[in-house]
Formats: structure tokens, sequence, C-alpha cells
């Protein structure tokens, strides 16, 4: 054993070994120079195998290093504390028990809202995880840093500048520009100005996006630049979609005319005549398809015109729910091309015609505040499961009686079913864990235990989760 010949006869040996066993077959017949110290007994002389190779590859053989290894930097501190640790199970519960990244990135915005992140041993970004909350960022640039090769380099701690540009890894350069757009858009347009032509295209279309906070008029210049110039026909349509918003979008033509004539413009009542816009029946799939096509290339503002209607006269006289595809697409035109105001305005009649799924859409851009309203007033009046008000409200949604909705109380009655599963529902007790604050987490608890499930039941570990957790975070 002590000849380095023989050892690594041995070692060699060994894979033939260890792949017998996985396969269920004998492995002594690949032991041969152990032939003596095995014995004739085909039983005994595996047993003996198992002892002597574990022994072997304990005391024997050592794990070398990889040839390059190199000194991480130290996990950074984030700006918000970690949860504390009579928690960390149930983080890790539910990120077990739910492994679609979805769930990760739901259950960390939800943290992050409240005022508390993961630990890094139950979770941590990867370096291109742009769905994180940018309290991560430190994070996944130290992610970015241990998968590449080059040397570290030294983290900025001052606010950005575009002299200083090059000194922030690339998720804390966006989260520190997207800080700088909220205090200060003049500046940040000024550092765009000089830093994002040197930047490749899915970067540059992330650090454009970040433009449509507090958009103005004083962006069009830079806008129209980049619309006109830039080398990325997504980028160019990024910065069109921003200068819609800011009513420079596409000038009527053939093709807005085109659109406008899959619609028409009709007066109803007797004394108090309104408007009321309706689509037009499709007769062939392809009338769909060139439909869908031109509301993809159009601007609200320039199908309002052809219409002959102002954009908020045309969300008023919309009717909805006749023509699902034409919803959605006047949605995703208002989204991408609309203001704020259109954004708010189109939610509030989706709301009062019963299609609160369409919200989903809109949801992004509206106020924090405004999604959980809208939230709860879905579903009060429609009806609507949490799953989907989960989705409408985001991470920031504090609803404090939410059982008390329709869908709480279907939710308790199939619950209390006798050939309900114990993996049923799962989805929608996890997303009533998410949309209700920390007091209605509560109440949710006593109810749905008295209503027989059990105190321990992983169904209920979002719930208890918000239930336990201090909430530190900004009220929406």
């Amino acid at each position: 054993m002590t000849d380095p010949i023989k050892a690594e006869a041995i070692f060699d040996a060994m894979g033939a070994v260890l792949t017998r066993w996985t396969m269920g077959s004998a492995a002594a017949p690949a032991a041969s120079f152990w032939r003596a110290e095995l014995g004739e007994d085909p039983a005994e002389a595996e047993l003996r195998l198992l002892a002597l190779s574990g022994q072997f590859l304990g005391a024997a053989v050592v794990m070398e290093p990889a040839a390059a290894l190199r000194l991480l930097p130290d996990i950074p501190a984030l700006a918000l504390p970690t949860i504390q640790e009579a928690q960390r199970p149930l983080v890790r519960r539910i990120l077990a028990a739910r492994k679609q990244a979805q769930v990760g990135t739901e259950l960390v915005h939800f943290l992050a809202e409240r005022g508390w992140t993961v630990h890094p041993a139950d979770w941590m970004p990867e370096a291109d995880a742009d769905d994180a909350p940018d309290i991560y960022a430190p994070w996944r640039d130290w992610a970015a840093i241990a998968a590449s090769d080059s040397a570290t380099r030294q983290q900025a701690n001052d606010h950005l500048t575009a002299d200083n540009w090059e000194d922030f890894w690339p998720a804390a350069r966006k989260a520190a520009l997207a800080e700088l757009r909220r205090r200060d858009p003049f500046t940040a347009r000024q550092v765009l100005e000089a830093k994002l032509a040197s930047e490749n295209a899915d970067t540059r279309l992330r650090l454009l996006s970040l433009m449509s906070e507090r958009l103005s008029d004083d962006d069009i210049a830079f806008l129209e630049g980049i619309a006109a110039d830039d080398r990325a026909p997504k980028v160019k349509a990024l910065a069109a979609s921003l200068l819609a918003r800011l009513g420079r979008g596409p000038a009527a033509g053939e093709d807005i005319a085109e659109l406008a004539g899959f619609f028409s413009v009709k007066t109803k009542g007797l004394l108090r005549r309104s408007r009321v816009v309706q689509a037009e029946a499709l007769k062939t799939p392809a009338q769909v398809q060139r439909r869908k096509a031109l509301f993809e290339s159009a601007g609200l503002a320039s199908f309002c015109g052809a219409l002959g209607l102002a954009p908020q006269e045309l969300i008023a006289a919309w009717e909805w729910n006749l023509d699902h595809a034409a919803d959605l697409a006047l949605i995703n035109l208002i989204v991408a091309t609309g203001t704020d105001a259109h954004v708010a305005q189109a939610a509030e009649a989706i709301n009062q015609h019963d299609a609160a799924g369409l919200v989903v859409t809109l949801a992004p851009r509206l106020a924090p505040a405004d999604r959980a309203r809208h939230a709860e007033a879905a579903m009060n009046a429609h009806n609507i499961r949490f799953e989907l008000a989960q989705l409408i409200a985001g991470p920031a949604a504090r609803l404090d009686n939410p059982l008390s909705a329709p869908a709480g109380k279907t939710l308790l009655v199939a619950l209390q079913r006798e050939d309900t599963k114990p993996s049923d529902h799962v989805a929608e007790l996890h997303a009533l864990g998410l949309i209700a604050s920390r007091e209605g987490a509560r109440q949710s608890l006593q109810r749905l235990t008295a209503a027989g499930l059990l105190q321990g039941d992983p169904r209920l570990d979002m719930l208890r989760l918000n239930a336990a957790l201090d909430d530190k975070g900004a009220k929406p």
C-alpha cells in the first residue's frame, strides 16, 4: 500500500469496482491485487472489498484542488437585513417544495417588500437574474465574479457617473442607474447619453428600459436619436415605444387606416347618446393575423386619430368582452405606447367590465397601491382566484382579509370536501400567503385550521412565513 505504483493501480481499478457495484454485480474479480486479502468466499470477498476500498479511498486518496484557485471576495452584505434564523426553515421548505424559478422570484420580491432578504445559503441569484430585486445586485455581481476568469475589481461605492461607469459591475450599475433615474432623471439621462452606446444590445435594452421612470419631454431628443441610429432593432423599438408614450408615436398612414378599418365607431342610447367602438367580425384567419400585425406596429395616439377619437375617448367607448383578441391587442398597445393616465383609465374600465384577466398585462405599469386596489376589487366583484389576484397585486400587496372574498369562501368549501386530497389547492394557498398582510395571514391561518387543515400542513408554509415576519417594508 505504500508503493506509489501499487496505490495508483488500485486507484485506477476503483472505477471498475464502483461501476460493478452500481450495476449490482460482484466487484471482487476487478480487485485482483487484493485476491489474498479477499479470500475465496464470494460473499465474504465483497464485504472485505467494501471495507478495504473504503479505507483506501478515505486514507490514501486526496482530492487535488483545481489548477487555478482564486480567492473570491466575501459575499457582500445587502442593504436589508437577513430574515431571522427561526424563519429560514420555512423559506427553505417553500423553495424546495415548489422548485419553479418563478416561486423563488416571487418569494424574494415578497421578502424585499417586507424589508428582508434571504440567507445566501438558502438562495443565491445567478449573475443574469434580471428578475431579482435590485437589493440583490451585489450578489449577482459576486456570482459574475465567481464565474469569470478575470481578476476581481474593486466595486465603486460612489454615486454612478459617466466617469466611474466602469468601476461598477453590471447588476450594481443597473441598480445605481435606476436609483439615479428616480432621484435625478436629468443626470441619469446624461450618464446614459455618454455610456449607452458602448454596451451590447441586451444591456442597452435593459438600461434604456429604465427611462420609463419619470419619462418626460426632456427625454425626446435622446430617444429620437436611439430610435433612429441604434444598431439593434429591439432597442430602436423600445425607444419608439417610449416616444409614443410622449405623444411622438408613428404618424397615421395606410397601415393605421387599415387597422382602423377593422373597427367601427357607433352611437347608442336614445336620450344620452354615447359612442361605442366595436370590432368588426373577422371572417378569415388571414384577417386575424393582419389585424394582430397592424396592432403590433401601431401607436395608441395614431390609432385613435384614425378613428377620430382621443385616447381617453377610445378607452371609454371600447366594448369589452366581445372580441378577446381585440381587447388584448388594445391593452398591449396601451401598455407599450400609452401614458400612465391611459394605463390607469384602462385598468378602471377593465374592472368595470368584468375583464379582470386583462389587468395582469397592465399591472407592471401601475403603482403598487393601484395594483393592490385593483386586485382586491376584482376578487370582490368578479370572483377571481388568489393566483390571478397575486399576479395583479404584485409583491407589495397587503390585503387584510382576503379569505372573506368569494375566492376565499370557495377555497374553504373546497378544502372541507371529503374527496379533497392533501395535494389539492397548493398554488391557491401559496398565492393567498403572498397577497395577505401579516394580520391577514394570521387570520387566514386561524380560519383554515378551524376548517380542518393541520397546523403543520406544508400548504400553509407561505402563510406561516408571512404571519411570522415582521413587516418593515414601505407600505404601498
